[in-house]
This record gives structure tokens, sequence and C-alpha cells, in this order.
């Protein structure tokens, strides 16, 4: 392996991120089997919750919205009214539809707010009508809310009521005023029993359960009545019930649509909105007449009263006196003067009506009441038009009440409406009330003249020309009074509701719409990828471990000599006893590349043997292990090679070698002993061994000794190779000390175990010219096809040979052990 020349320009803090996303797509790659189970047990957790979700339905039905007129009505017609095109009424219609007044009508006629249930796999479920028995509630008296209140059929007429309570008291509601009342409940379990039909009357329960019609019901069977908040229902179903156009061609026809659990009360609460709708509306629309007729009822009555007391004074006139015959001329003024008494009778009830109706206008704000002008005669068009705009506009605003806020735009428009046609009508009703004044004052002229023709007749003629004038017009008012009634009666009979059902809500089988499993499903599936990528994201941003030999080169311009496998191999002698091993190539390859780099770099060195240093940053990088392999592949290419264990304060090469450490290069620096009596032959040709010997309490001091520098320079003289295991460089200033004798320098790298901050140890000594012709070695290389870290072998070395930490006990405690595999994984 060559190395070109390299500059002395640093990489700059190590601390930089780089994010590596080749090597983040490889780890995720690596740990394909944690994403799997991942995955794996989020579709499990999807599958559990589908399977405990209950199907949602969506059905619909169609009403549609036309202004039907009347069929009795025509030009001719004396009572009328003006609801607007089908635009309006479309707008009002689904404005209704989503009031709460109209869906409290709704659930009260259902009574929605108490459920049937029974025991289901997972939950109580909503049975409805498929319950064999019906509640028939005494609405005046208070249902205790949200408990649960079972009922087991213990016979096929008798049944026992079950429930437990935790207080002595609960929330109740009453159902006919909706009223919340506090219930008195039994603490503990309450079992009770009673006959079918008979009257439950408990503190928090009053009603008769009753066997629907047609069905029976199984002794042993459990089944559950629960009340709800009846406003909490309506605001349910209000929020729930959505309307809008059919299509685009039926601009009259609507769709209304509902999604819940239980499909019978979809369909029942469809068609219930649409005949209450239908209903409400055609109420509505006979407002107008409704007004009119008891506006007649109450003329009615007063002429009906009339009619009564001058039919009884006309007999009581006949029983006292002689019928008369009056002569032809003095009939015809009778006549005559009947007849302008009646037309004074009309003008009369009209100017009362035009009266109170400026009074009303004056003094009322609801303007619903107001009774067609028609029913006293009235057929001015502008007060018909402006009475029918006015009433119009009152019931538009009424049903707008229910979902406009007061102070809403909506509402100050429509007054305006109503406040201009108002001050047409009142200007209206002054130039009438005037024709009319001087109208009756005709009248009463005619009147005197055709009493004063009358005079000349005896006074008992003149008595009974009177009272048959009176029993006449009041005879003419009660049948023009009649034929009003009759005619506003059969308007509104006649009415039909502008709202029709065109197609009923019905189960056909499907209209299911939820859960949507595949959904939950692929969200499952998007969680369970993507929750443990963002796992391993997090971890790898974290990750301050080298992995590969391209991040020893973004981290760092000092070249990289080799690369070492893994190798599993009981002691550290592989390369002697395995020579024909990936590992032994490794080291041979190393030794080559040493060879080129003593070639460039030392030149101009002293003639003698090379000296190679090996350090690394902290204990258990594989230092030891390079060593001896690195002295042992020069020994056995014929090289004479030695071996110096200079890590003095833990000593480790002893025992690869069956070595005692008692006697060592510690003895011969402090005098001890001699180079002869501390150096040790191996069974290796070609390779001595000095061992470190007993530990100094300064190993320091010993190493930059002038002993130490003058065996150096004796070595050299002696072997070709001299390999120096040196103590780490990130823990002590031992190898330091020990740089100025080193030709080369190795700085040994284990891959998944030293750290990136490292690395700036070493650049910064390098930089700053402490440490000299250093290269890097990569320990514990594994070969992974998924990643661009270079070509190698998938070898290694035991891992029991060197410790993992420089001042502490070599052996792993099983945490940590456990904790160095997963991080292999």
């Amino acid at each position: 392996m060559a190395y070109n020349e390299y500059d002395e320009i640093d990489h700059g803090d190590v601390n930089q991120v780089i994010f590596d996303f080749k090597g983040f797509l490889f780890k995720i790659v690596n740990l394909w089997k944690i994403v799997l189970l991942c995955i794996a047990a989020a579709l499990v957790v999807a599958y559990l919750i589908n399977v405990r979700k209950q199907s949602v339905y969506r059905l619909d039905s169609l009403i549609s919205v036309e202004n039907d007129q009347n069929p009795f009505f025509t030009a001719n017609t004396s009572i009328s009214f003006n609801w607007g095109g089908v635009s309006g009424k479309m707008g009002k219609t689904i404005t209704t539809l989503k009031t709460r007044t109209h869906n409290e009508l709704v659930v009260d006629s259902l009574q929605y707010y108490m459920d049937y249930l029974k025991q289901g796999k997972y939950r109580k479920l909503d049975i409805y009508k498929r319950a064999p028995f019906q509640v028939d509630l005494d609405l005046s008296k208070p249902q205790v809310l949200g408990q649960a209140l079972g009922i087991r059929f213990v016979s096929a007429n008798q049944y026992e009521l079950f429930t437990e309570f935790t207080g002595s008291s609960a929330r109740g509601q009453r159902y006919d005023t909706k009223d919340f009342v506090t219930v008195d409940t039994p603490i503990g379990l309450f079992v009770q029993t009673f006959t079918i039909g008979e009257k439950v009357d408990l503190p928090f329960f009053q009603g008769v359960i009753q066997v629907r019609k047609g069905r029976t019901v199984q002794p042993g069977s459990e089944y559950f009545i629960q009340f709800k908040n009846f406003d909490g229902v309506v605001n349910s179903y209000k929020n729930s019930i959505q309307v809008g156009s059919f299509n685009a061609s039926s601009a009259s026809v609507l769709k209304l649509s509902l999604a819940g659990t239980n499909k019978a009360k979809i369909v029942d609460y469809l068609n219930a909105t649409a005949r209450i709708l239908s209903r409400t509306e055609l109420e509505r629309k006979n407002l107008y007449a409704t007004n009119t007729i008891n506006f007649i009822d109450s003329s009615l009555a007063a002429v009906d009263s009339s009619l009564k007391d001058f039919t009884q004074e006309m007999n009581d006139f006949r029983k006292k006196n002689k019928i008369f015959d009056v002569g032809v001329e003095m009939a015809e003024v009778s006549a005559k003067l009947k007849s302008y008494e009646a037309q004074k009778e009309a003008e009369q009830t009209k100017l009362n009506y035009l009266n109170s109706l400026e009074n009303y206008l004056h003094t009322k704000s609801d303007y619903t009441n107001i009774a067609a002008p028609t029913s006293v005669g009235i057929e001015e068009g502008n007060i018909l038009s402006s009475v029918s705009k006015i009433t119009t506009l009152a019931i538009e605003r009424k049903s707008l009440e229910y979902t406009t806020r007061e102070e809403s735009e909506i509402f100050k428009n429509i007054d305006r409406q109503i406040d201009a046609e108002k001050n047409v009508l009142l200007e209206t009703i002054k130039s009438t009330v005037h024709t009319i004044n001087g109208q009756l004052h005709v009248i009463n002229r005619n009147i005197a003249s055709m009493n004063a023709k009358l005079s000349s007749l005896p006074q008992e003629q003149q008595d009974f020309l009177k009272i048959q004038r009176k029993l006449d017009i009041s005879q003419e008012a009660y049948n023009v009074y009649m034929k009003k009634r009759s005619e506003a009666a059969i308007v509104k009979a006649a009415n039909i509701s502008d709202i029709s059902i065109v197609d009923e809500a019905k189960d056909i089988g499907g209209g299911r719409i939820g859960p949507n499993t595949s959904l939950n499903y692929m969200m499952a599936l998007l969680l369970g990828f993507f929750v443990p990528i963002t796992l391993i994201f997090i971890f790898f941003l974290l990750d301050n471990t080298i992995h590969g030999s391209d991040e020893v080169e973004h981290l760092s311009n000092i070249p990289i000599l080799g690369l070492i496998g893994k190798y599993r191999y009981p002691n550290n002698l592989v390369v002697f006893e395995k020579p024909k091993s990936a590992v032994a190539e490794s080291f041979r390859a190393i030794r080559s590349s040493l060879q080129f780099f003593y070639k460039n770099k030392l030149k101009n060195a002293d003639a003698g043997g090379r000296t190679i240093m090996v350090t690394s940053s902290v204990s258990g990088e594989g230092k030891t292990f390079t060593s001896i392999n690195l002295a042992t592949v020069y020994a056995l290419s014929g090289k004479k090679t030695i071996l110096l264990g200079l890590d003095l304060r833990k000593p480790k090469i002893f025992d690869d070698f069956g070595l005692s450490n008692d006697l060592g290069i510690v003895n011969y620096i402090i005098g001890d002993s001699t180079f002869e009596e501390v150096v040790n032959h191996t069974h290796i040709d070609n390779l001595d061994l000095v061992l470190s010997g007993p530990i100094p309490p300064n190993p320091s001091e010993l190493l930059m000794s002038d002993r130490m520098s003058s065996l150096i320079a004796d070595l050299r003289q002696t072997y070709d190779m001299i390999v120096l295991d040196t103590p780490p460089l990130g823990l002590v200033t031992d190898a330091l000390e020990l740089v100025q004798h080193a030709d080369a320098s190795i700085f040994m790298i284990r891959l998944d175990y030293t750290k990136k901050g490292m690395l700036q140890l070493i650049n910064a000594k390098h930089r700053a010219g402490e440490i000299k012709n250093v290269s890097f070695v990569l320990n514990f290389y594994r070969h992974k096809t998924n990643q661009n870290y270079g070509y190698g072998y998938g070898y290694g070395y035991g891992y029991g040979v060197y410790g993992n930490a420089y001042h502490q006990d070599d052996k792993k405690s099983f945490k940590k052990r456990v904790m160095a595999l997963l991080k292999r994984i």
C-alpha cells in the first residue's frame, strides 16, 4: 500500500458535524431486522385497533322543496300569502334542519336519549329495536344519567333490574322539562326483581318495561338501558346531519345524510326529521290563514250574540204587538234604510280593523299574528300587499332566530325592510281611514233622510221596522263572516307542505364507511417504518464512534497505513501460528507500506535499525496485538527484530509468550540488571523480547532517561527492526517521551470503539510537531459490502486479548458485555 506526500493542513475541529448519508442508509440496511420487527408490531397494533372498532355507516334520504300552490287559491280567493321563491326556501330549509329546535323535536319523538344495549366482545353494543323489550318512561320523573341499568330476564314474565352505584347520589334528568335534578342512589350493588308490565318507581328510574309485540324473551338473557343528556344527544345529531343539494339539475331536491354505528337508528332519524320538517313547514304556511280564522271566530262570536239578541227582541215584540203590514212605499224606504245601515256596519268594521291594525303596528314587535284584511272586506291592493310582505318578513325573521345571533346583519336587514313596509302601510291606513270616514258621513246622511220618511208611520210600525232591520243586518253580517271563515278553512285544509319526501332512508345493505382499516394499516406501516428510522437517525447523529475509513479521512489528514481485520483467536500470536490467515496478510501489507514509508520519509536518516512506535488513544484499541504481530512479521521475513514492552503501567506482552514479568526493561534502566539478563529469545526465529518488568512508581521519568536513549542507540546497531509497544497516548504522556526514538509512529484506531474526539488529540500533537511520521492503522476492520469503506476480509481475533480500560480491571461486567454486543449489532 503506497502513500503520497501529505501536507500539514488539519481538517479542523473533528466535532464539526459532517452527515454521512450513505453511512446512515447502510446503517438502516444493517438494522433491517429491527425495522421489520417495528413494522410487524405496528401492524399488530393496527389489527387490534381495527377489530375493536365498531363499523360506521352512512345512509341518506331525499326531500323536495317546492312552492306548492294551494289548488283552491285563485285570483278571487280572499285570503292570500306569499312565501318567496324556491331558492329562498332552500336556504331556509337547510338552516331549519341544522337548528337545535328542529333536532330537539326529532330526538324527543324518537326518544334517542335512551339507549338499548347488549354486552359485546369488546364493548356494550347499541341494539336499538333489536331489543326484545321496550321501556315506557314516566317523562315527569327523573332518570339517572350515564349509568348502565342491567335487565336480566329470569323468566318469561319476570326480570331483575341490577346496577352498581359508587355514591349516594347521581345526576338525573326529567325529559318532559329537560331539567336536571339530583337523584338518590343506593351505594353498592343493587338488584331487584320486577314483573314485566309492572310500574317501576325507583329514585333513579321510573317506567314500565314491556315485551315488544311479536317478540319473546329468553330467560337468562341480559340487556342494558342507559339514559343520556338530552342536550348532548341533540347537539350530537345537529352536528352530524349533513344537508346539501342532490345535484345541479335538481336544484329543489336536498340530500340528507347521517353517519352512525346503528343503521336502524340512522334510518329512523332521517325519516323522522323529514316528516317533522314537513309538518312544521305546513304549520308555518298555515299561520296566516290560522290567524284569519281566529280573527273571524272572535268577530263571529260578537255577531252571533247580536243576532240572538235581535231575534229575541223580535220575538218579544211579536208577542206584545200585532203584526203590522206597511205600505209598499214605506217597505221600500225601510229596505233602503237597511241597505244603508248594512253599508255603515261594513265600513265601521273596516274602520275598526284599520284602527286596530294601526295600534298593533305601533305597539307590537312580532307581526306574525296579523289577520288578513280581506276577512273584513278590505280590498285595497296596497294594504293587502304591505300586510303580506310584513307577515312574510316576520315569519322569516322568526325562523332565523334559532340559528342566527340577534346582532347579525341579516336581522338588521330584515328589520329595515319591515320598518320601510310598515311606514308605507301606516300612510296607506291613514288615507284609507279618511276615505272610509267620508263614506260613513254620506251613509249617515242617507240614513237620517230615510228615518225622516219613516217618522210618519205609527210608533209601533217604526219599532217593528227598526228591529227587523237590525235582525236582517246581523243575519247578513253573520252570513258574510261564515262565508269568510269557510273560505279560510278551505284554504288551510287544502294547503300542502312545501316539503315532500322523494326517497325515504332505508337499510338496503352496504353503506359502511368506517373504520378505514386500510388507512389504519397504512398509518401503522408508516409509523412502524419511520419511528425506528427516526430513532436510528437520532442515534446516528449522536454516535461519536469511528466506524469506517472514510470517517477517518474526513477527520484527519494523517494517512491510513493499513487495515487489520477481525479474527477470533485465543492469543496474540496469530501471525506466527496462522501465517496464511487474512490477518497475517494484513500485517505483511503494513510491513510493505512501512518499507515504502521509510524510503520516502527517511532518505537522509542515519544508518542502522529502524524503530516503530505503536500507540493509541486509550487501552483496548489493539496496540499490543499490533506490536507483537508486526514484530513477528518482520522476524519471519528474516529481519532481526526486537520487541520492547514499554507500557510500564500496564504490561501485557509476557502472557502471550508464556513468560514471567518479574524482570524487564525497568530493571535495566534502574541498573539492577544487564541487557543480556532482561532480553528474552523467543521461540520465533529472529525475534527477541524485552518485557516491561515490575511496575515502577515513575514510569515517565524512566522512559525519558539517558539510559533509555543509549539503549535505543545500541539496539539500532544490533537489530534491523525495533518495535516499541507504548502506553496509550490519550491517557498518559509516556508515549510522547518515546517519540524522539521512533522513525515511524503507528496510531491504532479500533473501528466501532475509538471515539472521533480522540483524533483531535493526535491531530493537535501532529500539528504542533510533538509527533512525526505518524500513520493510522485501523483495527477490527470488517468488510461491509453495503458500505464504501474499502475492501478487506471479514476476520478478527479474540475479544479477550487485551483490556478495554487503562486504569481499571480488564474484566467486563455482564452489563457492559451486553451493551457492547448491542452496540456492535
